[in-house]
């Protein structure tokens, strides 16, 4: 299944250390497993579920959120040089799994994607997180899936939190 993972996300080989790119897909594995999902299932459920008939998947949104959050970051490396440090591996990570809690925050019923039980308790951005530090992520990934929206208000971003929360809603916002 993994290698099916890193055919979907592909932006996974951006991340430089090996243990970490394992783990990121990783997350995405126990994801499906415990959100009743299969590979094929990725490009088939709806970026979101608050704009009727989304323009994309949730494959699609999340590879573009990461390359997003990591061209902004290399932007910033270029003109400000020195006096900005991100850890683009943290930043990667970040990105590809910022809504890996929608695969317990959504279900199928019916032929149509809903929120599930599960999902109507816990929004995607905390069940990511738990779901990142169960694996044993970093707390600098699990605080930029927590973080990447509404519920990041009331804590400082990091740098590599603030480019993904940015980044997610460029790719959200023009659709709605």
């Amino acid at each position: 299944m993994k290698a099916e993972l890193a055919r979907l996300f592909r932006e996974v080989e951006l991340i430089g250390d090996p243990l970490l790119r394992e783990k990121v897909l990783s997350v995405w594995e126990d994801a499906m497993k415990e959100g009743g999902w299969k590979p094929e299932d990725l490009e088939q459920i709806p970026f979101t579920l608050v704009i009727e008939k989304a323009p994309f998947n949730l494959v699609e949104h999340t590879r573009a959120v990461t390359l997003s959050a990591f061209s902004m970051g290399k932007a910033m490396v270029e003109v400000y040089g020195d006096s900005v440090e991100i850890n683009f591996d943290y930043l990667v990570a970040g990105g590809l799994l910022h809504d890996v809690g929608k695969l317990l925050e959504y279900e199928r019923k019916d032929g149509k994607f809903v929120k599930s039980l599960r999902g109507k308790r816990l929004r995607h951005p905390v069940s990511g997180a738990i779901l990142a530090a169960r694996l044993g992520l970093p707390e600098e990934i699990q605080h930029i899936i927590a973080a990447h929206s509404k519920e990041g208000d009331f804590t400082k971003r990091s740098i590599e939190a603030t480019l993904v929360y940015h980044a997610d809603f460029s790719n959200f916002e023009p659709w709605r």
